[in-house]
């Protein structure tokens, strides 16, 4: 198969209460984390509300975890195009793609809270029918087109970009996906990536993730465009593993309550309710057993990824949910754990060095049988040439041997 990325979607989801600068900071140092680690992206959050999502502009964090990393791809995940002048966004993106050299990405979608856009007066329908008008705006800017346009909520004038991308032709576009076709339908439309964000925790779970491609392949068709390219689908999940899965689930009675609490009552999200449950025990069998996710060991995290790889028939990138279930010194071993023994299972590293062990194993008595006659070999050899110049040294070539 062809290699998996691996990545982070960073809300993030902190329980309200706690020194938010701490926390911005515990999320940087968690970027330069996963840049060490080897991870390929990560996507930040954009949220104005509710008191868990603390990021209020992405790219401000990328520019700021951009000057602690050195490899890593950071993206907006994602900027809610329905509250920002398009002009600007495509601007601010064009600029962050120079400053990282190449790094950024752009993720776009509606906005997920409601209590968010409402505070500009805008429904969450509005925020759909936005996002569909002002990406064809931003698209249109970064391709180096003059816009003149009216929106319900700006005005553009024969509005043009300063600077071309750093990227040729562009950094990488990306449409969130949840439940509403809206971002498949426009990922076709415009040949962008897509990014279904809690692919197995919207109401139809698994059984969304191929119907998702199919209408980006359907839309694309329609529109006269290229077949879609499965690499540039990203796929969310929720993992958080341990040596032991008793580990793992010791683990998760840190915060996985406040991330329980915060979807069923407090964000107004229903798409990603996940109902009620009496204990800390009950909320971890759920993620387990609903199959929304894997709480446990490198095994039930690679056999999560498998599952979503046949049921959506391929993607190119598994981005984990930032959900803080554990403490940050568990989640940071967490990762860790993952890179060092799931990403190989999926980037075609495991099968050879499995291969060459067991190659090795296998001829393992030949070989050292004549490890053992070549020195018998060599001994020999020189104690031949002690008795030809009759040296006085040792001549019992076992003593040499010793």
């Amino acid at each position: 198969m062809s290699r998996l990325r691996f990545g982070i979607f960073l809300a993030p989801i902190h329980a309200p209460g706690q020194n938010p600068t701490l926390a911005l900071q515990r999320d940087l140092e968690l970027i330069e984390h996963l840049d060490a680690l080897g991870y390929d992206e990560a996507w930040i959050g954009e949220h104005h509300s509710a008191g868990s999502e603390l990021i209020g502009s992405p790219d401000i964090f990328i520019a700021a975890a951009a000057e602690r990393t050195r490899h890593i791809k950071l993206g907006t995940g994602v900027t809610s195009i329905a509250y920002h002048n398009p002009l600007w966004v495509a601007d601010r993106m064009v600029m962050l793609d120079h400053l990282t050299r190449g790094r950024v990405m752009l993720g776009c979608g509606p906005g997920s809270l409601p209590t968010d856009s409402s505070m500009i007066g805008l429904t969450p329908t509005d925020t759909r029918e936005l996002l569909e008008e002002n990406l064809d705006i931003i698209l249109r800017l970064l391709r180096g087109e003059s816009v003149t346009a009216q929106t319900r909520t700006h005005t553009l004038v024969d509005a043009r970009l300063q600077l071309r991308p750093y990227s040729d032709p562009c950094f990488e576009v990306a449409v969130a996906a949840v439940a509403s076709p809206t971002g498949p339908r426009l990922a076709g439309r415009h040949g962008t990536g897509m990014l279904s964000v809690g692919a197995t925790l919207t109401r139809d779970g698994f059984d969304a993730l191929a119907r998702h491609w199919d209408v980006v392949e359907e839309r694309a068709a329609h529109h006269g465009l290229p077949a879609p390219d499965r690499s540039t689908w990203r796929l969310t999940g929720l993992v958080h593993v341990a040596e032991t899965r008793e580990q793992a689930y010791r683990d998760v009675e840190y915060g996985i309550e406040h991330w329980f609490t915060y979807f069923s009552r407090v964000a107004a999200f229903p798409q990603m309710a996940v109902g009620e449950r009496a204990d800390v025990r009950g909320m971890i069998d759920f993620i387990n057993e609903a199959g929304i996710g894997a709480i446990g060991t490198v095994e039930d995290a690679k056999a999560q990824v498998r599952r979503l790889v046949d049921q959506s028939r391929g993607f190119g990138t598994f981005l984990f949910s930032g959900h803080e279930w554990a403490s940050p010194q568990a989640s940071r071993r967490s990762y860790e754990l993952i890179a060092q023994y799931v990403f190989p299972e999926f980037q075609g590293q495991a099968e050879s060095t499995l291969a060459a062990g067991d190659r090795a194993r296998e001829q393992r008595a030949t070989l050292a049988q004549s490890q053992l006659d070549a020195v018998e070999h060599m001994t020999r050899r020189y104690q031949q040439e002690l008795d030809d110049i009759g040296h006085p040294a040792v001549r019992d070539h076992e003593s040499v041997s010793r």
